[in-house]
């Protein structure tokens, strides 16, 4: 009998191999596998004693917790789809997303409490409000529920097709966008994730990355599946990650450009102590080859850059490591590893395509669009189908970032499509220029965009964030 691709089989797996050995460190509070997993369902059972039902959505906001972890298993596990929501949003916009999935339990941080309270009125279609930590009128005591219940079987049949999260991106001109990810998507993401990085259960792993985002890059379930421990990390601050660095023996975390420019640039006090053998994923914009740099040859840890995004589950490429790139220059060698790399072997196929979806030449010039199709492509955006057919098209979902093809096979973003900086009929990629101001030693971290110019249609321009201490001028 064939049994659903669902990454809640990395759970029950890793209950019964491992019930003994730490799962979850958050703060003070540290659970076993046996205790995570009792956990989970205890919420479940209290869920299915609110009313909820297969394919009823339930919303969470909240940092990276416990409670906002064992949302990854308690709610899909019963057949009922999760909504992770940004909580650096603004309260209109938690109205809009959570009146739009229809969810019917809202779960919410203490941090968040009084925004979600004062637009209560507002989600009509709520049932019943959940305080994951701290006490509020008129809402129900997540821990005090989890302790009133006793741990049940959950027999719900998954069907892998079926929803598992509906992950709203964040609009700057438009709506959030619910992308549907399915239970096959998130468990194809995972496998893949497992083969191309070599995780172990020796593995702990530090929660940088906000879990909302994404699923967490899908590590919500990836570190369960190698039985590894999480280690949450509620605010994001340079000192605080080092610190949990050090004291509990991380071994790997992954982390946007900008946290890891934080990093890179933290003084060398920080740097003091730190364990030798620590891998980083980094994704969400291309990195610049000098923070490579800096975080392999200086401090010493080992980075690997993915390319993906929600839609994807998000992982589609992977800058896989070859022997070659071993013997490159050191710089070489950064430049290699700042690009988008190769297909990773579960997520299905990625070209680089002109307006005909036809692939373009791998001569490391000709610039098209990232088009891709397979096992990680969501199911649609939720109850969008004209946004839908407008991402994919003929069977691609179309990424929106332009790229060439290097004649190793490796992508290299350009750019987003909408922001190719156009100047005097040349294309220019803000990308390559970000890279190249990024080298020079008083320069942090810069942004570069196209702006008006009376000649040329327009010009590039960066805005530039010099290091604590350090000056420059138009011409050093």
């Amino acid at each position: 009998m064939e049994t659903a691709l669902t990454p809640l089989e990395f759970f029950r797996r890793s209950n019964k191999l491992y019930p003994n050995r730490t799962a979850v460190i958050d703060g003070e509070a540290k659970f076993t596998y046996r205790q995570f997993f009792e956990r989970c369902n205890r919420w479940s059972v209290a869920l299915q004693r609110l009313g909820v039902r297969p394919k009823d959505r339930v919303a969470y906001v909240a940092p990276n917790t416990h409670a906002e972890l064992e949302s990854f298993y308690s709610v899909p596990q019963i057949g009922a789809i999760l909504v992770p929501i940004n909580y650096r949003l603004s309260k209109e916009e938690f109205s809009y997303i959570i009146n739009h999935c229809g969810a019917r339990v809202v779960c919410v941080h203490s941090d968040y409490l009084e925004a979600l309270q004062s637009i209560r009125m507002e989600l009509t279609n709520v049932e019943h409000f959940v305080a994951l930590e701290g006490e509020k009128m008129g809402w129900i005591n997540y821990e005090q529920m989890i302790e009133s219940l006793l741990s049940g079987p959950i027999s719900h049949e998954i069907n892998e097709l079926d929803l598992i999260t509906i992950n709203y991106t964040s609009g700057t001109t438009a709506r959030p966008k619910g992308v549907m990810i399915t239970h096959r998507n998130a468990y194809m993401n995972s496998l893949g994730t497992l083969a191309h990085f070599h995780l172990s259960v020796e593995d702990r792993y530090l929660w940088t990355l906000p879990m909302f985002h994404a699923n967490g890059w899908s590590f919500v379930w990836t570190i369960t599946a190698c039985g590894g421990v999480h280690v949450c990390l509620r605010k994001i601050d340079p000192e605080n990650i080092f610190n949990l660095i050090r004291e509990e023996n991380i071994s790997l975390f992954c982390a946007a450009p900008t946290i890891l420019i934080a990093m890179a640039n933290a003084y060398d006090p920080l740097l003091m102590g730190l364990p030798g053998k620590l891998r980083i994923l980094t994704a969400g914009a291309p990195p610049a080859a000098a923070t490579i740099e800096r975080i392999e040859q200086e401090i010493g840890w080992e980075l690997t850059h993915v390319y993906g995004l929600t839609e994807t589950s998000p992982f589609i490429a992977i800058c896989e490591a070859l022997p070659e790139h071993r013997q490159l220059e050191i710089w070489d060698r950064a430049i290699v590893k700042a690009r988008q790399g190769v297909e990773l072997i579960s997520s299905g196929e990625l070209i680089v395509a002109d307006g005909a979806n036809k692939e373009v030449p791998h001569d490391g010039k000709t610039v098209g669009e990232i088009i891709v199709r397979g096992n990680v492509l969501m199911k649609g955006y939720y109850d969008d189908l004209e946004e839908t057919n407008k991402a994919i098209r003929d069977g691609w979902f179309h990424t929106g970032d332009a790229a060439v093809v290097n004649p190793d096979l490796y992508v290299e973003i350009c750019d987003r499509i909408k922001d190719i900086i156009i100047s005097g009929g040349e294309n220019i990629s803000s990308v390559e220029l970000e890279s190249v101001l990024l080298r020079h030693p008083s320069v942090m971290e810069v942004a570069v965009v196209g702006m008006p110019h009376e000649k040329w249609g327009e010009s590039p321009h960066a805005f530039v964030v010099l290091k604590t201490g350090k000056s420059a001028t138009k011409t050093n």
